[in-house]
């Protein structure tokens, strides 16, 4: 374990998907990314890359995650310098824990948990050091990490707690209510807010960076996917949308106000 590894950090992004062959099709014309093949391991596995560094991965969703009603979904990674401890503090804060941890070799050490509300996330020490300091996501980043939840409140005091996030500024959204924005280092990393009715589970939604949100709806579409959202311009400019693939995990796109 090292000194290095911090708390709290989305530090992988991995899409667990019914089609990994036609995901890596779809995404690497809607996002930009490009594949690389982990070297290790029993199973092959593919690593998105964005400016030549892996940032996630896709596989197939598992059979046993699939009879437990799971559709494909992304999967947020956060780190921690003890797994273990994290999914004990977890437990006692009233998540659940899907899996315990494992370790993967040269990778790290991994637990799948589920927040008091049900939405999922997995901790994550990893078995090297991965970079510090404050974030500025490029093209191809994931630079936004949204939960829609039942009680946004009772889930931030729960990662707050777990992972030690603060929270930022707020929004008064009117009849959806507030959006809670949240970090660390004075960082703000994303926001919480209550799910609305027609959204079936409490969960992590995780928005990469491109760079014309826009042109990329028709994409997304003409592709096989889904719009969801959007395109709408959020209060700094910037423009999202949220969207569905042709296997039906949802995502978002973001790109930076136009100066």
């Amino acid at each position: 374990m090292s000194d290095a590894i911090l708390t709290g950090r989305f530090v992988w992004y991995e899409l667990l998907t019914s089609d990994p062959d036609a995901a890596i099709t779809f995404y690497t014309k809607i996002v930009g990314w490009g594949t690389q093949l982990w070297p290790g391991g029993e199973q092959p596995y593919t690593m998105w890359t964005a400016h030549d560094t892996p940032i996630g991965g896709v596989m197939l969703l598992p059979e046993d995650a699939k009879k437990m009603g799971a559709r494909p979904h992304w999967l947020g990674y956060l780190s921690t310098p003890d797994v273990d401890a994290t999914v004990a503090h977890s437990t006692e804060l009233g998540g659940k824990v899907l899996n315990p941890g494992m370790d993967l070799p040269e990778v790290g050490r991994i637990a799948i948990l589920a927040d008091p509300q049900g939405a999922v996330f997995a901790a994550f020490m990893p078995a090297n050091p991965m970079p510090s300091g404050r974030f500025e996501p490029k093209q191809g980043d994931f630079s936004w990490h949204e939960l829609a939840t039942t009680d946004h409140e009772g889930a931030f005091a729960f990662y707050s707690a777990l992972f030690g996030w603060e929270k930022t500024e707020s929004m008064d959204m009117g009849e959806m209510g507030i959006y809670q924005m949240f970090g660390y280092e004075s960082q703000t990393i994303g926001g919480m807010m209550v799910k609305p009715s027609e959204m079936p589970v409490p969960a992590w939604l995780y928005y990469a960076k491109v760079p014309d949100v826009g042109q990329l709806v028709e994409a997304v579409q003409q592709n096989g996917g889904r719009v969801l959202n959007g395109p709408m311009e959020v209060p700094d400019g910037d423009i999202v949308a949220q969207c569905e693939d042709p296997q039906g995990a949802a995502f978002a796109i973001h790109s930076a106000a136009k100066a």
